[in-house]
C-alpha cells in the first residue's frame, strides 16, 4: 500500500476568528501546542490580545490578538494585514465566531437576523475570499468552520444561530467543490452542548442534568474537546477529508432518552 506523502504546511499560521473566548480560544490553544502561529480575531480586542499573549508564554509561538468586528466586512482587510505582520501568511482558518440569540421568532428584528447572518455566515465567505491567495500558495491549507447540532434539530430559542449555522454546511460545501482544485480543504464541525461563556447561561438557567439526560456520554462537553477535532482537520493528518461536517456532541443527535 502507497501512503499519499505529506503535504507540507504542518506549521503554517492561522487565523482564529472568535478567538479569545470559547471554542475558538481552545482551537488557538490546541493549535499552538502543536507549534502553529495563530491570529485570534476577536471584538474584544483587549481580551484578544491578552489571550494572545497568553498562547505566547505557554507554547513559545507567534500569536497576535487583533480587535475584528466580523459585522463590518471592512474589517477584514485590515485585520489580515495586522495577521500577516504578525504572524505571516495564513495557511489555514478556524471560523468560530459567532452570537447567540435567544428570542425565538417572535423577539426576530431586522438588526438581530442582519448582524446574527453577517458574524456566522457572510464573514467566512469573505474572510475566505479575502485569504483565498494565501491558502493557494500553501500546501496543505484548510478551513475549519464551526457550525452546531442546531443546524440539524432546529432550536425555537434561536432561529438566527440555527438558521446561519445551517448556512455554514451549504457553504462549506460549496466552498470545498471550488477550492479543491487549489488544494484547499473546507470541512465543519457541529458542536453539541459545549461548556463555554456563550452556554453557561442555559447551564445556569435550565434545572439541573437537563442536556446531559440527552447525551449519550452523560456530560457536557468542554471546549478542548473541540479544539482537538479542529487540529486534527487542520493537519495533514485529515489530507482527504473535504466538505465533511464532523459532529462532535457526545451523541446528542442520535440520542432516544427522554
Amino acid at each position: 500500500m502507497t501512503l499519499a506523502p505529506a503535504l507540507g504546511s504542518p506549521a503554517s499560521p492561522v487565523i482564529v476568528t472568535g478567538g479569545a473566548s470559547g471554542i475558538g480560544l481552545a482551537c488557538a490553544q490546541a493549535l499552538a501546542a502543536v507549534g502553529r502561529p495563530v491570529a485570534l480575531w476577536d471584538i474584544n480586542g483587549a481580551k484578544a490580545v491578552d489571550a494572545a499573549a497568553a498562547i505566547t508564554a505557554a507554547h513559545g509561538v507567534a500569536a497576535i490578538g487583533v480587535a475584528a468586528d466580523l459585522r463590518d466586512l471592512g474589517a477584514i482587510g485590515p485585520a489580515l494585514d495586522a495577521s500577516r505582520a504578525a504572524i505571516g501568511a495564513p495557511g489555514g482558518l478556524v471560523h468560530a465566531a459567532g452570537v447567540v440569540d435567544t428570542a425565538s421568532i417572535d423577539g426576530l428584528t431586522q438588526q438581530s437576523w442582519d448582524e446574527g447572518i453577517a458574524i456566522h455566515l457572510r464573514s467566512l465567505a469573505f474572510i475566505t475570499q479575502a485569504i483565498h491567495a494565501d491558502l493557494k500558495a500553501q500546501p496543505g491549507s484548510a478551513i475549519v468552520a464551526i457550525a452546531s447540532i442546531n443546524a440539524t434539530l432546529g432550536n425555537a430559542m434561536n432561529p438566527i444561530y440555527s438558521a446561519a449555522k445551517g448556512g455554514i454546511l451549504s457553504l462549506v460545501r460549496s466552498m470545498a467543490d471550488r477550492l479543491a482544485r487549489d488544494g484547499i480543504r473546507v470541512n465543519s464541525v457541529s458542536p453539541g452542548q459545549i461548556r463555554t461563556p456563550m452556554m453557561q447561561p442555559a447551564l445556569d438557567a435550565l434545572p439541573e442534568r437537563w442536556f446531559e439526560n440527552r447525551i449519550l456520554l452523560d456530560r457536557v462537553g468542554q471546549p478542548e474537546e473541540i479544539g482537538r477535532v479542529v487540529r486534527f482537520l487542520l493537519s495533514d493528518e485529515a489530507s482527504y477529508v473535504t466538505a465533511a461536517e464532523i459532529v462532535v456532541d457526545g451523541g446528542n443527535i442520535s440520542s432516544q432518552r427522554v
